[in-house]
């Protein structure tokens, strides 16, 4: 408390001087004679009081001096204006923003960090002076409005409360767009749906009253960039120790051994975000069972690799995890699913291609892919074109003949084209009639049709292999120098497309995306028909080694065998695409938690499943039958590296907000309630002295 002289010296002087006055009063004596007669005795107890003004009497216990002196003091105190420091909230209108992404799990600061910008926001909430409004948003990658604008704290407390603990990388830009949107006029969010930004409505708008708007982070996220904060004030309030130290799995693996039959390598990659080297066990287990353990040392802000050798066994989950004890827990384990060897599905649809069918039963082929040959005309068939509609296949060979609408698979097709989007459209808008909504959106009918489609350009004569493409996996280990092609079209390409094989005219063989899936388009037939109506050979291309060399790296490639026993491995919230080996419209996931999610078929005949949220091992299931698992890991280093942000700063646009308190110093006078306080005293004296002369 410090106190402030509101006076001169000679008007202290004067105030200083009114208690003795008082005080003085009461020593006064009478100094006129005293004369009793009989009928004062019945009145001496209420002519005592005259006696206070004889001078220089003896002073007596008398309450009323008391009071009359405490009265004198609170003044003389009010008027020197006590007071202390405290802290306030600037502006009338503040936003809490509050990071819950995965290094906010750091203990660093106990509990941990979000917990710490709980507290602190809720502190902030409660200083919120009369008349104020606040708003709460968290984020990750992602934000939510947790609580529109309201004056109600208990909303905001409820708010605050709600928020949890994720596993999601940091990005502020959506959070920040969020905030920039509902400041301008304060609005639910409820109406915000489509005007976050920028309409010229908007901008013609009258600017909202100044803002705060605080963010409680780590700043563990990229400066964000082109972003005008309008009308917000940003105030960073840094949560985290400069000096956390942290040690992290950044990657995890299994694959076959390559040196070594039947048996499996795990490699693990372990980073220090220290400033000491540190040593640490590393552990591995197979479906919660240890069968392995190492140690490694890592140096400061170095990377340290860890290798098992594993005899090849029974699918299911590899866990790694290192028993260094730091302030992040969430990314000491990593986890990957070793799911059971399954052979994609091919279909070959041909009417006779001799070197194409002896590729694809070679022995290396028949363990790359469960391969069937049917004729062309299967493809008009209602079997065929149902199991082609609902994924059965991985990868479809169209040898010189297409089918009416592109199957739910891979493609390649040999001297042929896909089958245009815009055909289809025509089709499915011939029988409309007969299809209801849900068949429309599963048959495509609502797929926006691309500008450019795959087209033959002119006919080629003996066109020559001048150069492919090395960088693409269907292409990597191919040499075609020795190739030669009697006759073939220029292929021209679908936007986003590949050209893997160039002739000296064009290009001849190219890929190209669609809607989950890939298209390989060949300009020239391996076996022609002459203009008598009889095959013929059209390339040497199947007498050498390159041929059988394509055909395996498309059934890797394109139908899903690449070897590896390893299923997917996603980051937290991450979306993911599942397929079923049957015909089913859902399939079901177990997470890590143990709940049972459901997973429906999308309009490209696989699942997509996007709750993600928890670290660990998920199960498919189709029916009761465990078809796959995958994994989340964290494996973000920018989340790992858990010390707050450089120089306690962050980037907004062109502002560099440095990171400070939430609070404004303020003063607190406590004058009026000194001078309240004194009145109370003078009522309570006044009421003593009226008692006793009445009593």
């Amino acid at each position: 408390m410090d106190f402030i002289s509101s006076l001169a010296i000679w008007q202290w002087l004067i105030v200083l001087a009114v208690p003795p006055a008082v005080v003085a009063l009461y020593f006064l004596k009478l100094r006129r004679q005293p004369l009793e007669v009989p009928s004062t005795y019945l009145w001496k107890k209420s002519i005592e009081d005259l006696h206070v003004n004889s001078l220089w009497q003896r002073i007596r216990q008398n309450l009323l001096l008391y009071l009359q002196l405490l009265v004198l003091g609170l003044i003389i105190l009010a008027l020197f204006r006590p007071g202390w420091r405290s802290q306030n909230l600037k502006n009338k209108r503040h936003i809490f923003l509050l990071d819950h992404s995965a290094s906010m799990n750091a203990s660093d600061v106990a509990p941990s960090r979000l917990l710490e910008a709980k507290r602190q926001a809720l502190a902030m909430i409660d200083a919120m002076g009369s008349g104020d409004s606040g708003m709460v948003v968290s984020f990750s990658d992602i934000a939510r409005v947790e609580q529109g604008f309201t004056e109600n704290k208990r909303d905001l407390h409820r708010a605050v409360a709600n928020i949890k603990a994720s596993n999601r990388p940091t990005a502020l830009d959506e959070a920040l767009r969020t905030v920039v949107g509902m400041s301008k006029s304060g609005r639910e969010p409820g109406n915000l749906a489509g005007r976050v930004g920028s309409s010229a409505d908007e901008d013609q708008k009258p600017e909202a009253p100044p803002t705060t708007l605080y963010i409680l982070s780590d700043g563990k996220f990229p400066p964000v960039q082109g972003l005008s904060l309008r009308t917000l004030e940003p105030k960073f309030i840094p949560i985290g120790h400069s000096n956390a130290i942290n040690l992290s799995i950044v990657a995890f693996g299994v694959r076959r051994n390559e040196q070594h039959e039947g048996r499996w390598q795990a490699f693990g990659s372990v980073q220090n975000f220290g400033e000491e080297a540190v040593t640490t066990h590393v552990e591995l287990s197979h479906n919660g069972n240890k069968i392995d353990a190492s140690q490694v040392t890592v140096q400061p802000g170095d990377t340290a690799g860890v290798a098992f050798d594993l005899t090849e066994g029974e699918s299911g989950i590899l866990e790694m995890q290192i028993t260094h004890d730091d302030v992040l827990h969430e990314d000491n384990r990593a986890w990957v699913a070793v799911n059971s060897s399954r052979k994609p599905k091919v279909l070959l649809v041909t009417d006779g291609n001799e070197a194409l069918e002896m590729a694809l039963a070679t022995s290396r082929a028949r363990e790359l892919a469960e391969t069937t040959t049917a004729k062309p005309e299967v493809l008009n068939t209602k079997e065929h074109q149902q199991a082609a509609s609902s994924g059965s296949y991985d990868l479809i060979i169209f040898d010189r003949c297409r089918p009416i609408r592109s199957p739910r698979a891979n493609t390649v097709y040999i001297g042929a084209l896909p089958p245009s989007p815009l055909d289809e459209a025509t089709e499915i808008t011939a029988n409309a009639k007969s299809l209801n909504d849900s068949e429309k959106s599963a048959r495509g009918a609502d797929t926006p049709i691309p500008e450019r489609w795959w087209s033959f350009g002119p006919r080629l004569e003996n066109p020559q292999v001048i150069d492919l493409n090395r960088s693409h996996p269907l292409m990597q280990w191919l040499d075609m120098g020795d190739v030669e092609l009697i006759e073939g079209r220029l292929v021209l390409v679908p936007p986003g497309g590949t050209t893997l094989l160039e002739s000296t005219q064009g290009p001849i063989l190219a890929i190209a995306p669609r809607a989950g899936f890939e298209d390989v388009v060949m300009g020239f037939e391996i076996n022609g028909v002459n203009q008598d109506g009889n095959r013929s050979v059209n390339t040497n291309w199947p007498i050498r080694s390159s041929f059988p060399s394509f055909i395996f790296a498309a059934l890797s490639y394109l139908g899903g065998n690449n070897g590896a026993a390893a299923g997917a491995s996603v980051k937290p919230g991450q979306p993911l695409m599942l397929k079923s080996e049957l015909p089913v419209d859902q399939l079901e996931v177990h997470t890590p938690q143990g709940a049972r999610l459901t997973a429906h078929r999308g309009k490209a005949g696989s699942f997509q499943f996007s709750s993600t949220e928890a670290l660990g091992p998920y199960e498919i299931y189709e029916g009761s039958k465990v078809i796959e698992r995958f994994t989340v890991n964290l494996f973000d280093p920018l989340e790992s590296s858990i010390r707050p942000a450089k120089d306690g700063s962050i980037q907004i646009g062109i502002e560099t907000v440095q990171g400070t308190v939430g609070y404004e110093p303020v003063r607190r006078e406590t004058w009026k309630w000194l001078l309240l306080a004194g009145l109370v005293v003078l009522l309570l004296e006044w009421y003593i002295y009226h008692r006793r002369v009445y009593v």
